[in-house]
């Protein structure tokens, strides 16, 4: 009985390991489950855009010449009309000095002549009188007639000499404005080039010259991007969209379309594309900002609200999923048909469920339809 024993006992024992390594292996696999949430359909600028500034001016001097005030320094916040730079002027100042007195001298002597061709006027007018009454001659009618119309031609000249001589000094004064760079608008300084006693050169047609001051108004700023042409059809003034910033990670500033290029870029070597400008939504967003950040734009073209939804890294090829079905250990394919997508989650009109769970981690060798396998246990925490 004992052998009998002993020897029932290493058959069972022999069983039993037969059973455990030839027994199926079970296949770890990360599941989601299926729920409810927001979905959008979105797309993305190609480039990587910049925040510019809704106001912003290269100012040169239209003339060259020795700076001789400069009145702002680099950083320096400024006022609409603000005297910035100032070339030498001596000899504009002198000439406008001199057209002024022109104006003056010319003014008074219109005054003598114009008083002249009065009293010729009424003298002609009393020696017409007393031509009718047969006091003088005819002779002395027509010469008193010809001096006081002779006198009021030169009292039109003389007016006419006034009006040129006030041209005179409006052309000083704008000859003397050229040499004069102002502020049109509120802004900072973002920089200057040239010092004090130095020579400022315009930019001569063709030649591209530094400008002799940036001004940038930091109130108003915007993003703007390339968008793949193939979009330009779907987008419109007025959308919602996002934006980021390699400068925040981690942040979005909520923002809208305001603006959507009415032409395609062709660069050569480059996909063509359209150029696609964003605000913020949030005024104390900009304070953060500086012009010429980088920045990606996402333009929100469909939004859908508590929908059926899974990861969108979950779909196969033709809108596929793996289910897990729990009572089997075993997974299945099943095809869905889909709605909005994007990146992160695609909507579910039919093929799955509320609670159902698909498999995520479809790179891993061995997971397919039939694949007997058991979920994956998240790290705590995780």
């Amino acid at each position: 009985m004992r052998r009998i024993f002993i020897t029932l006992l290493i058959i069972v024992a022999a069983t039993m390991a037969f059973w455990w390594y030839s027994r199926p292996s079970l296949l770890p696999v990360a599941l989601a489950t299926v729920g409810r949430g927001r979905v959008e359909s979105s797309i993305a600028n190609t480039r990587a855009g910049t925040v510019e500034a809704c106001q912003r001016t290269k100012l040169s001097p239209i003339i060259g010449g020795r700076i001789a005030y400069l009145g702002v320094k680099e950083g320096d916040h400024v006022k609409k009309g603000q005297v910035l730079m100032r070339l030498w002027n001596e000899d504009q100042l002198a000439q406008s000095r001199v057209a002024e007195k022109q104006v003056d001298t010319a003014g008074r002597h219109v005054g003598e002549i114009c008083t002249l061709a009065d009293n010729a006027r009424r003298d002609a007018e009393r020696t017409a009188r007393l031509r009718q009454r047969g006091f003088v001659s005819e002779g002395a009618e027509e010469k008193a007639r010809a001096d006081a119309e002779s006198r009021q031609a030169a009292c039109a000249t003389a007016r006419s000499e006034v009006d040129h001589a006030g041209a005179q000094a409006r052309l000083s004064r704008i000859e003397q404005d050229r040499t004069v760079l102002t502020a049109p608008f509120d802004g900072i300084i973002a920089e200057i080039t040239g010092e004090l006693g130095e020579y400022a050169t315009p930019s001569p047609p063709g030649v591209l010259m530094p400008p002799a001051i940036d001004l940038i108004d930091p109130t108003c700023l915007y993003v703007k991007a390339p968008m793949d042409e193939v979009d330009a059809p779907r987008m419109r003034v007025g959308q919602v969209a996002r934006i980021t910033l390699d400068a925040f990670p981690g942040q979005t500033f909520p923002a809208h379309v305001r603006r959507v290029a009415p032409y395609v870029m062709a660069v050569e070597k480059q996909a063509r594309t359209v150029d696609v400008e964003t605000s913020f939504d949030r005024p104390e967003d900009i304070h953060q900002m500086l012009v010429g950040f980088s920045a990606d734009i996402e333009i929100v073209l469909e939004r859908r609200d508590n929908v059926l939804r899974v990861p969108t890294s979950a779909l196969l090829d033709g809108g596929r999923v793996l289910r897990y079905q729990p009572a089997t250990g075993r997974l299945e394919e099943v095809r869905l048909k889909t709605g909005v997508s994007n990146w992160e989650y695609t909507e579910v009109l039919t093929g799955l469920g509320a609670g159902d769970r698909i498999v995520l981690s479809l790179e891993r060798e061995g997971v397919k339809a039939g694949a007997l396998v058991t979920p994956e246990i998240k790290p705590a925490g995780k």
